[in-house]
């Protein structure tokens, strides 16, 4: 897909931009919540509002994908959504009525959503070819969410909540400052062209949307999760400090998931599948521990069993989306795999989340949460019976007699 001419020290710059990206992500997601409840709003129009990213994801991810497929520049087009979100995050916090938010955030959100999805191409591109492991970049990543956001929460405690905007933005031009030093991408004279034809042969693959599906029934709790975990924090008489410090737990043991996923994960289709339902079944007892909790520190510490969950879920569906769909169209493969869990699952947690946080309290969506993540197992069961009794074969092509190798 892409050719790098680069050195051997090169990439270090896009560690570095994985620390801050995802820093920057994680000081807006925890604690902007806080910041709207400050400005009078209650929990279902907190919701709705956070909904919003959701469904503007929807359309920017694919959108944003296709665009850096075609281009075959995915760093270019991460500039130009970095300065998006950056102009437009300044705008967010010089409104002060509920629809001129309402409507910076769409705008914000078509800009800020699709940056993760595009970030996993631009690794996946850096080191195809290179021998190097994806889990080896990423995990920066979770190095910079954990560090950061509880770095982030007593200096938020001590300046006001309104100084998340500038935190952010400075973050922010951290990350594009080291993705500026990362060395061209080519594209590959043998690249296959890009066309809507061909991008058709993705979303008609089976198996791959049973698995975006399947992907958003387990993610629809863990966005309730994002979405309030900072409110069910203080309302249970936690600070700002412990909010920070839940966001550290909850991410920096995903290095070591990365880690040992890297040297030890095999990548067959049924290895992974059969991953996905175990992750399920985790996710259930993460919530289940959720809703039983009765004071601030119990929340942190189960926090902490992010790292398997979502930290699993989002290496294992990478790499599984990497093998249902072409390299040609990876960015938009991802970008599809990205609304499982930033997507439609996120529309639904915010105004249904809400709605039951607001009427029946946290301990009630948490257990909600516990019977989508068991639906999920099952339907992951189901999927890992099906490729090992009747193996995989790819849209393109189904007029080969024998399955893909690597089930």
């Amino acid at each position: 897909m892409y050719a790098l001419r680069k050195s051997n020290h090169s990439l270090y710059s896009l560690k570095l931009y994985n620390f801050f990206i995802y820093g920057a992500i994680a000081i807006f997601s925890s604690f902007f919540p806080l910041y709207l409840q400050e400005i009078g709003m209650d929990k279902i129009e907190i919701g709705s509002l956070m909904a919003v990213g959701p469904f503007v994801s929807v359309f920017a991810n694919p959108f944003w994908g296709y665009m850096s497929d075609r281009t075959q520049n995915v760093r270019r087009t991460l500039f130009i959504m970095m300065t998006g979100t950056l102009l437009l995050l300044q705008a967010v916090f010089l409104v002060n009525t509920y629809s001129l938010i309402y409507s910076t955030m769409i705008l914000f959100f078509f800009f800020q959503s699709p940056l993760f999805a595009q970030t996993n191409s631009m690794i996946l591109s850096y080191i195809e070819g290179t021998g190097r492991k994806f889990g080896s970049y990423r995990l920066w990543g979770s190095l910079g969410w954990a560090v950061i956001a509880a770095a982030s929460g007593s200096i938020i405690d001590y300046f006001g909540i309104s100084s998340i905007a500038a935190v952010f933005s400075i973050l922010l031009l951290v990350a594009a400052t080291a993705a500026a030093t990362l060395p061209p991408l080519h594209r590959a004279p043998d690249t296959p062209s890009i066309s809507l034809r061909g991008f058709g042969r993705v979303i008609n693959n089976g198996y791959f949307m049973s698995f975006i599906l399947l992907g958003v029934l387990v993610s629809i709790p863990n966005a309730m999760n994002s979405a309030f975990v900072s409110l069910y924090i203080t309302e249970l008489g936690g600070t700002k400090s412990m909010v920070g410090l839940s966001v550290f737990m909850s991410s920096i043991f995903e290095v070591i998931v990365f880690l040992l996923f890297d040297r030890w994960l095999k990548r067959k289709m049924t290895v992974l599948t059969a991953c996905l339902a175990l992750v399920s079944l985790l996710f259930a007892l993460r919530w289940q521990l959720m809703a039983v909790a009765s004071n601030p520190l119990d929340i942190v510490l189960v926090q902490a069993l992010h790292c398997i969950t979502f930290g699993g879920y989002f290496y294992v569906g990478t790499q599984l989306t990497m093998l249902f769909i072409p390299v040609e169209y990876r960015s938009s493969g991802q970008s599809l795999y990205t609304l499982t869990w930033s997507g439609i699952s996120g529309i639904a947690a915010g105004f249904a989340g809400g709605w039951l946080f607001q009427s029946f309290g946290g301990e009630m969506m948490y257990k909600v949460g516990v019977m989508l993540a068991l639906l999920g197992a099952v339907g992951f069961g189901v999927m890992w019976y099906m490729l090992y009794s009747y193996g995989y074969r790819p849209p393109q092509a189904e007029k080969q007699q024998a399955p893909q190798n690597g089930i």
